[in-house]
C-alpha cells in the first residue's frame, strides 16, 4: 500500500493515461469509482476539497476503510490472525453496497443537485 501511495504521489492520474475507467470509456456513464484515482492523488497532496469534488463517496468512506484496515493489521500482527471481518454484521455490508449502487446511479442524473456528484475539477 505504501508503494502504491508513493507512486500515486509522484504520478498524477490527470496527466497520464494509465488509469482509465472501463465503464466510462465504454458507456459514457460514471461508475461509483470514477474520479477515485484523482481524488486519492489530491488527498496525498492535501487538496481535500478537490478530492471531494472528484469522488465525494470515497472521501467520506476513506477514514472508515483506513480504520478498518489498521485494526485488521494490528490484530494480525499481535495475534497472527484476523477476526474482525467475521464480526461485521451482514446488514452493514449490504447497506454499504446499496449506498454505492445508489451513488453510482445518482451521479449520472443530469439535474441539480446530482450533477455535483460527477467528477469535477475546481477552478
Amino acid at each position: 500500500m505504501l508503494a502504491e501511495s508513493r507512486f500515486l504521489y509522484y504520478h498524477s492520474p490527470k496527466d497520464t493515461k494509465w488509469l482509465i475507467c472501463i465503464i466510462y470509456a465504454l458507456t459514457g456513464y460514471y461508475c461509483p469509482g470514477c474520479g477515485a484515482g484523482r481524488a486519492c492523488y489530491c488527498i496525498l497532496h492535501g487538496q481535500i476539497y478537490q478530492a471531494f469534488r472528484y469522488n465525494p463517496l470515497l472521501v467520506l468512506l476513506l477514514p472508515w476503510i483506513g480504520t478498518y484496515l489498521a485494526l485488521c493489521a494490528c490484530q494480525w500482527l499481535f495475534t497472527g490472525r484476523e477476526s474482525i471481518s467475521r464480526r461485521i454484521p451482514m446488514w452493514i455490508l449490504w447497506t454499504i453496497l446499496a449506498i454505492i449502487l445508489i451513488y453510482g446511479v445518482l451521479r449520472n442524473v443530469n439535474a441539480y443537485p446530482f450533477v455535483l456528484l460527477s467528477p469535477t475539477r475546481v477552478r
